[in-house]
């Protein structure tokens, strides 16, 4: 097992130099990374400061610094070291560039700028705290898509990760024998996406969660023929209401959001078109 450390730098929060690193890192196997993220680095004496602790722990630097004078500090900093160093927005800013034939203009956190945007993406996530787990469910129409499945299929938190989208998102658990709200099988009603899980999985996440709660783990919840029953039950409901479904046994929130915002998306073609 190789480790190394890795130094994300930043003008901005560090999501962006995060989340790039990250999907890089994923190509390379047998590795451990210490990752520092150093964010909103915005004078010379903070790329100074930075350069101090990297020199502690010297490693691969990758950096999304826009003003000048901060990238040429860094870059002079980790030369002298030798340390390597990426800035790893250039290429795409220099070749959008050319494509458009205009100069970029530098804005640290530009992407984090309070507008309209910014302001959906507030409201949305506040629909989803307030229609969590079936609450208020008299203004799911309202809502851009509600996730209806079984317990622990990871409806809250793919809710919450699409409101960061500017989805409003709703969800309602599935019980069996409980009705659901009838805005659900309205013609014009919200979009309503199936989630389920497969039986064995469900049972583990369950089980783990009974005793993070410290609760009896001999009850229908975890029981494997009623966990089989109650999905079976659901994917019923789904295939009846012709609802897409989607198994998040072996997806991560962030496939599992992808894919409703394809639906989504599918849904606004067709209407744009009808």
């Amino acid at each position: 097992m190789q480790e190394f450390h890795l130094h994300l730098v930043s003008d901005s929060t560090g999501e962006t130099v995060t989340l790039l690193a990250r999907a890089c890192l994923v190509q390379f196997d047998d590795i451990q990374v210490r990752e520092h993220l150093w964010p909103m680095v915005r004078t010379v004496d903070q790329v100074r400061e930075v350069m101090e602790r990297i020199r502690e722990q010297p490693g691969f630097v990758i950096f999304t610094l826009v003003d000048e004078k901060n990238r040429l500090a860094l870059e002079e900093g980790c030369r002298m070291n030798q340390i390597p160093c990426i800035p790893v927005l250039d290429p795409v800013v220099a070749a959008l560039g050319a494509y458009l034939n205009a100069k970029s203009r530098p804005r640290p956190g530009g992407q984090h700028a309070m507008d309209q945007e910014y302001f959906n993406r507030i409201e949305a996530m506040q629909f989803a705290l307030a229609h969590d787990d079936g609450q208020m469910t008299h203004e799911l129409r309202n809502a851009d898509v509600v996730l209806v499945g079984v317990s622990r299929t990871s409806k809250t938190p793919t809710c919450i990760y699409l409101a960061n989208r500017g989805i409003k998102a709703a969800n309602i658990p599935y019980v069996p024998g409980c009705p659901l709200p009838e805005e659900l099988f309205l013609k014009d009603g919200p979009a309503v996406v199936g989630l389920t899980n497969d039986p064995k999985r469900l049972i583990e996440i369950r089980r783990q969660r009974l005793r993070f709660l410290d609760q009896d783990p001999d009850t229908d919840y975890v029981d494997e023929e009623a966990v089989k029953e109650e999905v079976n039950s659901a994917r019923r409901l789904f295939t009846e209401n012709e609802w897409p479904t989607i198994n998040v046994s072996r997806r991560s929130i962030e496939e599992t959001a992808a894919t409703i915002l394809q639906h989504l998306a599918r849904l606004q073609g067709e209407d744009d078109t009808s």
